[in-house]
């Protein structure tokens, strides 16, 4: 085992063919010939002493060896970004650098922060990815990002999270539907509609489902559709109820009726997830700490939790071992 000829430049290369998936796509991002990235992928291969990588037709997979180097890669650059983020702030004000991964429905919740806080640090270049659950899930297993936003967070040992937004779920209906004007509504009734569902897996869906099967309740008849925004739509041109978040309903929204049913009491919470086993930037940091002094200012109070600061203080712990 050679580690004394590892360089910055190949963990660079073989982070970039890890996280793209692909040699030419490395290439094209690092503007290096693709015979070149082989060649550094050779050489930290012979450097570490045992193959990293093994290729399919499906795809690049790592080895154990490769997880253990992926890993010790990415803290490494991630110090070293760090240590440039900090001399530019010395030099030039704030500045930094991080990512955030959110499921869909957080994008009716999260601008609300991300405008007051780029007012606040317009410097800090700040990346935004959004997706239903299982992509958010995979960026979070492939470490693509430093923050990640579920209502419903992964049960996984490297997972920190804390509550910063209570979510509760509502029945919709259509301004002009039968059951807009009912009184002393029952499950029972609501089950003979038909039901506007996400894709299974979601957050909401996971939750609705759970709630449903609790009571000894089946639907009758359902639609999937890809997005809330479809189902608010949908709901609103009549082609069946919902159970939405509230938090994707505007205020004062026209056409829909949220409906009160004795017994239906959902909530989940929206969480910010880090990684434990992964060193968290300057600039993310700076993100949550804004975050948890904000929060009552750029959202709804009656929603809000603070168990951002307990997060900030956790991590803290951790790196200090």
């Amino acid at each position: 085992m050679k580690l004394r000829h590892l360089t910055f430049r190949l963990l660079e290369v073989f982070s970039c063919v890890i996280k793209t998936g692909s040699l030419s796509e490395a290439a094209r991002q690092l503007h290096l010939t693709q015979p070149t990235v082989s060649l550094q992928l050779k050489r930290l291969s012979e450097a570490v002493g045992e193959p990293l990588l093994i290729m399919h037709r499906q795809g690049i997979q790592l080895t154990d060896t490769g997880q253990i180097v992926y890993a010790a890669a990415l803290d490494m650059l991630g110090r070293f970004d760090d240590l440039q983020d900090q001399l530019h702030s010395v030099q030039a004000g704030q500045h930094g650098r991080f990512s955030i991964a959110m499921v869909n429905t957080a994008q009716y919740v999260l601008p609300r922060l991300l405008g007051p806080y780029s007012k606040t640090f317009p410097e800090v270049d700040l990346t935004l990815e959004i997706g239903n659950r299982e992509q958010v899930l995979q960026r979070f297993n492939q470490q693509l990002d430093d923050i990640y936003i579920f209502s419903h967070p992964p049960a996984l040992d490297h997972a920190a999270a804390a509550r910063f937004l209570r979510n509760p779920l509502v029945i919709i209906v259509a301004a002009d539907h039968p059951l807009a004007q009912q009184p002393n509504l029952t499950m029972t009734d609501l089950l003979k509609e038909r039901f506007l569902l996400r894709e299974p897996g979601s957050a909401t869906r996971m939750l609705f489902d759970g709630w449903l099967q609790t009571q000894g309740l089946q639907l009758n008849r359902s639609l999937q559709m890809a997005s809330n925004e479809a189902i608010r739509v949908g709901v609103a041109a009549g082609m069946g109820i919902a159970v939405i978040s509230r938090h994707v309903i505007p205020p004062g929204a026209a056409g829909l009726v949220e409906l009160s049913v004795p017994g239906f009491s959902l909530e989940s919470h929206w969480h910010f997830i880090v990684r434990r086993d992964r060193r968290l930037p300057h600039a993310a940091r700076r993100f949550l700490q804004f975050a948890d002094i904000q929060l009552e200012n750029c959202l709804d109070p009656a929603y809000v939790c603070h168990e951002t600061d307990q997060l900030l203080k956790d991590l803290s712990a951790l790196e200090a071992e």
